[in-house]
C-alpha cells in the first residue's frame, strides 16, 4: 500500500510539473521527480489510462515521450500544484528550524525567508508547529559558546570548557583541542582531543557551561578523528554490556539509548542489551526505572541495584 500511496502522490506532482515544461528531457524529468528513467516510463504509461470519468479518448490524459522529450496534454483539470496542508506546513517550518541550528546555516538569507514565508501562510499554526508533528527542536546551544567553538577552530586554538557530564551529574573541567563541528541527530557536537581523557572526544555543545578560547596552539594528533556516519558511540574492550528485562511501560529506553540487541516479548515488553563504558551508569538506569525494568545481567550489578534499592527503601522504614 505505501508503494501506491508514493507512487500516487508522485504522480499529482509530476503532472503540473510536465504541463509546464513541455519537451524536458526524459533523464532530466527522472531526476526532478526522483526516480529511474524506466520508473519514469512506468508513470507515464499509467498516465495513458487516467482521467475524466467516461474513459473516452478525449477524457484521458496524452502522454508522449518517443522523442526522448515528454509532452503531456489533455490535463487541465490537475494543472496546478497541489497546496500544502496545515500538517505538512508544520513539518517543513519544523524542518528548516532544525536546518537553522547547523553552524553557519542561520546566516542563510534564503533560509530566513522561507521560514518567514512558511510563518506567514502557517498564521497561527507556525506557534505550535513542534506540537503538531510531534517533534521538539533539541536544545540550541548558547549563542557564545558556539562562537567560542568556531573562533577557536579558524584561529587553531585550544579550548577550556566546563562540561556538565548528564550521567554523571557531574560538571567537568579540560582543555580540548578542537578539530570540527558536526551535526548528528539535530544536536551540534564539538569533536576534538581531549587532553584530561587523551583520546578524541565529542562534546554536545550545548552541554557546555563555560568556554575560553586559550592562547595556546591547538595540536590534535593528525591520525585522530572518528566517522561518525558509523554513528555516535564506539565500543570498547572494557565496556559494560547489559541486559534489561523492560515491561511495554519501559519500552522508550530501547527507542532512547543505542541498543545492540532488542527481543519482543509476548507481553508487549522488550528484553534489550546496551553498551556503556559507566557501570555506574547501568545501576542509576535501572533504579530510575524501576519496577517497570530487571537488570538480568551482569549479576554483580543486579546485586548492586538490590542493594541500592534496598537501602533507599530503608529510608522510607520499608522492606524490599
Amino acid at each position: 500500500m505505501s508503494g501506491a500511496a508514493d507512487r500516487l502522490s508522485r504522480l499529482l506532482a509530476l503532472v503540473p510539473y510536465l504541463l509546464n515544461r513541455q519537451g524536458i528531457a526524459l533523464d532530466e524529468a527522472a531526476a526532478a521527480a526522483g526516480v529511474t528513467e524506466p520508473q519514469l516510463v512506468k508513470d507515464l504509461e499509467l498516465l495513458f489510462v487516467c482521467g475524466l470519468p467516461g474513459h473516452l479518448p478525449d477524457d484521458l490524459i496524452e502522454a508522449d515521450w518517443e522523442s526522448g522529450r515528454v509532452f503531456l496534454g489533455n490535463a487541465d483539470t490537475i494543472d496546478r500544484p497541489l497546496r500544502l496542508g496545515i500538517d505538512e506546513v508544520a513539518a517543513l517550518l519544523v524542518g528548516l528550524r532544525l536546518l537553522s541550528g547547523l553552524p553557519g546555516a542561520g546566516e542563510s538569507e534564503a533560509l530566513e525567508k522561507a521560514i518567514a514565508k512558511l510563518q506567514e501562510v502557517a498564521g497561527s499554526t507556525a506557534a505550535d508547529a513542534e506540537d503538531r508533528v510531534g517533534v521538539a527542536p533539541p536544545e540550541a546551544p548558547a549563542a557564545e559558546v558556539l562562537a567560542g567553538a568556531r573562533t577557536a577552530l579558524a584561529d587553531g586554538k585550544r579550548l577550556h570548557l566546563r562540561y556538565w557530564v548528564p550521567w554523571r551529574d557531574e560538571a567537568t573541567e579540560r582543555d580540548v583541542d578542537p578539530m570540527r563541528l558536526a551535526l548528528v541527530d539535530g544536536h551540534t557536537y564539538l569533536e576534538g582531543w581531549c587532553h584530561r581523557a587523551e583520546d578524541v572526544r565529542l562534546f554536545r555543545l550545548d552541554r557546555v557551561l563555560a568556554l575560553q578560547v586559550l592562547d595556546t596552539p591547538a595540536t590534535p594528533p593528525t591520525e585522530a578523528g572518528r566517522d561518525l556516519d558509523a554513528g555516535l558511540f564506539r565500543p570498547g574492550a572494557d565496556d559494560t554490556v547489559a541486559t534489561f528485562r523492560l515491561t511495554p511501560r519501559a519500552r522508550w529506553v530501547s527507542e532512547y539509548y543505542p541498543c545492540e540487541a532488542v527481543e519482543e516479548q509476548p507481553d508487549g515488553g522488550t528484553v534489550v542489551r546496551l553498551r556503556t563504558a559507566d557501570p555506574a551508569w547501568v545501576v542509576r538506569l535501572a533504579l530510575r526505572l524501576g519496577a517497570d525494568a530487571t537488570l538480568l545481567d551482569p549479576p554483580e550489578l543486579a546485586e548492586t541495584v538490590r542493594l541500592r534499592a534496598t537501602e533507599a527503601l530503608a529510608a522510607y522504614g520499608e522492606a524490599l
